[in-house]
This record gives C-alpha cells, structure tokens and sequence, in this order.
C-alpha cells in the first residue's frame, strides 16, 4: 500500500485552527445551544475575525440578554453585534 500526502488539485488542504472564522463561529454556536434558559433554535450566528453577529428570535428580552453574554464570553470573541429580537405572540 502507497500513502500519498493529501493534496486538492495540488494544494494542500485548508486546515481550520482555532483562529479560524468558521472555529469561532463554531464555539459560539455551540455554547449558545447549550447555555441553560435559552432556546437559540433560531439563532444564527456568522463571525467576521473576531466580531460575532448574532441574529434571528427568541422568547423573551432575557434570552436576547443571555445570548449576548454567552458570546461575549467565548474566547477569541472581541465584539458582538446582537441583532435577536423577540417574538411577538399572538
């Protein structure tokens, strides 16, 4: 058997450190699904370097509050722009 060094069309392949966009984008999403009092089922989170977006809807004013903390304390994490707003129930 012959190994060969993995290659794409020639390139090595992209490896995502723990800097990578993607990695933090990854973290945050992740502590955010698992931060008690929070359903972030309909959260979205996108990173820019180190600035996390957060957006989409929650129950209430607490959960956009405790979204937000949540990323902030994630490490990498420099800036959060929080756009989750409430849902109205009807």
């Amino acid at each position: 058997m012959i190994f060969k060094k993995r290659t794409f069309y020639g390139d090595e392949p992209e490896r995502q450190t723990a800097d990578h966009p993607a990695e933090l984008e990854r973290r945050v999403a992740h502590l955010l699904a698992v931060t008690p009092g929070l359903d972030a089922a309909d959260v979205t989170v996108t990173g820019k370097g180190n600035t996390i977006l957060l957006a989409g809807f929650v129950a209430t004013a607490a959960e956009v509050a405790r979204a937000e903390e949540a990323a902030r304390h994630v490490e990498g994490v420099a800036e959060v722009i929080n756009r989750i707003e409430t849902v109205v129930a009807r």
